[in-house]
This record gives structure tokens, C-alpha cells and sequence, in this order.
């Protein structure tokens, strides 16, 4: 009784997510900051798994930052958002997918908004009819581009070349995982586990033969919240969120922190070399940060795909200690190559963070 109990109240934390036939939005600024990893999102999808994805090259931002800073109004948002369904039905796709936490996130205040108050709805098709002249059907499926990577975990597994394990140990490496608050904090149900238990990671992890680490904030914000750190004033309480949260994992020794927003990873790999100089403190082994991964670079760590290749060394921890953990295969000299092996000279090395 006890065990279907848990069964019915666990059931209540799923999300559907559709099994093929998406229409892809990108993020405005993740190309900026992690520049592999939507193209490696679409490379696994398409090619690995077969799937039908589909992006238009003419969608716009979401206007989430801008909105979620008082600078974008919500009937403005709305409306921006009303053209990407549009190009969406245009295409015939029904089953939208977004790149971004933060567009997931806005997307579903949007539909729930207009759920509730359809006369809105209805404003806003105008609004769209009267600036683009374009129509729109409001999607049967909403899912985050990591939904899709938990989704089909198993598949990627079947056909994965490394494991999250120590080679040297034979021990699963330990992950810390941390969900954007965009994805399940806002609106608990559209998120895979809801707000307090978040799965769509922790399934990526312990499929792929890791440990996930708890911690006592696990929970906490990384630190980004737009206003925390948009604001150049707020962001000692951006670094400083930061902080709090190293702190609290430091002692559990994690190999690596995994992420599904594309502010979280920034912040914590950037801030991570913004400490080690302000306070000479770092947080990983012998002098190495805690390397920090976004789910589509981990999906293709391991598929197989060559580290460079996903950009890991845009990075600012630096990112050889784990792959040495796993054993992916990488050439050092490679690693600041452009096309044609063209070398791109190296970055200058930290005062206290090892890099390279």
C-alpha cells in the first residue's frame, strides 16, 4: 500500500512531453556563452535519435530578460511570443521546444494567462494581425530542450561510448545538479518532478552511471536573477549566491556540476575564476574549479563527441580533470584551434585558478 501510494503521489510529478516533431527556439544569449551547445542539442536529436526538429531562422528573443526587467511590457512579450507560435503553425508543427529556462519559464506564464483570461488571448491575435498580419495555434505541447535529453536518457545510453565513471576508481563520479528556477520554481507542474523533487537532471546523471550529491543549497539561486546581476550594484549578491552555494557542495567534493539554464552555468563557471582572485580560494582538486556543464555538453561527452567540438574550451574552469575521470579521448593541442587548425593563440592564465 505504502509503495503504491508513493507510486500515485510521484505520477503527479510527470509532465508529457511529445516524442517527436518539434519546433526549436534558441536562446538569445547562450550562443554567447556556450557556443556548442544547442548546435550538439540538434546533432543528438536529429542524427542520433532520428527525431523531427525544426528551427526558423527568423524567431526572435522571447523578450524574457527584458520583460523579467522591467523593461519589456507583458502585453509586448506576449505578442513577440504570439509570432513565434505563428511560425510554428506556419510551419505545421504543433510541439514547441525552447533552448532557454528563462523562455520556458515565460512561455508558460503566457499560456496560463491566457487560459485564464481569454479575452487577452484574443487581443493579443489581434495585436499580431494588425503588425504582422500572421495567425497563430497555440501549441498541444510545451517542453524545455532538457526534457527532451531526460526523455530519451536511455536511448543515449544505449548507443554511448563513456560513462559517467572513474576510470581509475570504477567509482560513478559525483554530480552536483542544479535546475534553473525558471523550469519548475514559477510553475512546478511544467517541469519534470515539480519544485521540490526535480528529476529531469538527476535521471540524465544516474542513467548515464553517476552519483548525484545533495547538499544542504541545493536549492538556492545561482546567483543570476536578472535584477541581481543586470544592475552592476546587486552583483556582490550575484557572486555572493555564488559562493554560498560552492561553499556548501565543497565539502561532498563533487567532479562536476550539471545545469539546464544558460545563466546558471556562466555564473558558476565564471565566478568560480572571480573568486579564486578576489579570495585566492578554489573549489575543485589541486587547484581546479568544479567543472561545470551544460546537459547537451554531457549528452555528447558521452556519445563520444570530441570536447572541442562542444566547446568546452570556452570554458573558464577548465574542463581536462573530469575528461581524464571519464576517459574521453582529447588532443591537448587541439584545444585552442579554430578551422583548419588555424591556432587562435591561448587565453591568459589566472592568478590562482589552473586553466591550462
Amino acid at each position: 500500500m505504502i509503495s503504491e501510494g508513493k507510486k500515485r503521489i510521484w505520477n503527479e510529478y510527470q509532465k508529457e512531453i511529445a516524442d517527436d516533431h518539434y519546433f526549436y527556439v534558441r536562446s538569445c544569449v547562450r550562443q554567447n556563452f556556450f557556443p556548442g551547445s544547442e548546435k550538439t542539442f540538434l546533432k543528438i536529436m536529429q542524427h542520433e535519435l532520428g527525431k523531427d526538429v525544426y528551427e526558423n531562422p527568423s524567431h526572435t528573443t522571447c523578450t524574457g530578460i527584458g520583460y523579467h526587467s522591467d523593461i519589456v511590457p507583458f502585453e509586448t512579450a506576449m505578442t513577440v511570443i504570439a509570432r513565434q507560435f505563428a511560425l510554428m503553425t506556419e510551419a505545421g508543427y504543433e510541439n514547441l521546444v525552447t533552448s532557454c529556462i528563462t523562455s520556458f519559464g515565460l512561455y508558460s506564464e503566457v499560456l496560463e494567462t491566457w487560459h485564464h483570461f481569454p479575452e487577452l488571448l484574443q487581443k493579443i491575435r489581434m495585436h499580431l494581425k494588425n503588425a504582422t498580419g500572421r495567425e497563430f495555434n497555440i501549441p498541444k505541447n510545451l517542453a524545455h530542450a532538457s526534457d527532451l535529453i531526460y526523455k530519451f536518457r536511455n536511448n543515449i545510453a544505449a548507443k554511448s561510448t563513456n560513462r559517467l565513471i572513474n576510470k581509475q576508481t570504477g567509482k560513478p563520479l559525483k554530480a552536483v545538479e542544479h535546475i534553473g528556477c525558471h523550469y519548475s520554481k514559477m510553475f512546478p507542474s511544467k517541469g519534470v518532478g515539480g519544485a521540490e523533487y526535480p528529476y529531469v537532471l538527476i535521471g540524465m546523471i544516474e542513467e548515464w552511471g553517476g552519483e548525484v550529491i545533495d547538499y544542504p543549497e541545493r536549492r538556492h539561486c545561482c546567483g543570476f536573477g536578472f535584477r541581481q546581476y543586470l544592475v552592476m550594484a546587486n552583483r556582490g549578491y550575484s557572486i555572493a549566491c555564488s559562493r554560498k552555494k560552492f561553499e556548501s557542495m565543497e565539502p561532498y567534493k563533487p567532479d562536476l556540476i550539471l545545469t539546464n539554464c544558460p545563466g546558471c552555468p556562466m555564473f558558476f563557471d565564471r565566478w568560480q575564476y572571480a573568486i579564486s582572485e578576489m579570495e585566492g580560494k578554489t573549489y575543485g582538486e589541486n587547484d581546479h574549479g568544479i567543472p561545470v556543464l551544460t546537459y547537451e555538453e554531457l549528452s555528447g561527452l558521452i556519445l563520444g563527441y570530441d570536447p572541442w567540438d562542444l566547446g568546452l574550451q570556452v570554458h573558464q574552469v577548465a574542463v581536462e580533470p573530469l575528461l581524464d575521470k571519464i576517459g574521453v579521448q582529447y588532443n591537448p593541442l587541439e584545444k585552442y584551434q579554430g578551422i583548419d587548425h588555424k591556432d587562435l593563440g591561448k587565453p591568459n592564465m589566472p592568478s590562482i585558478l589552473k586553466f591550462y
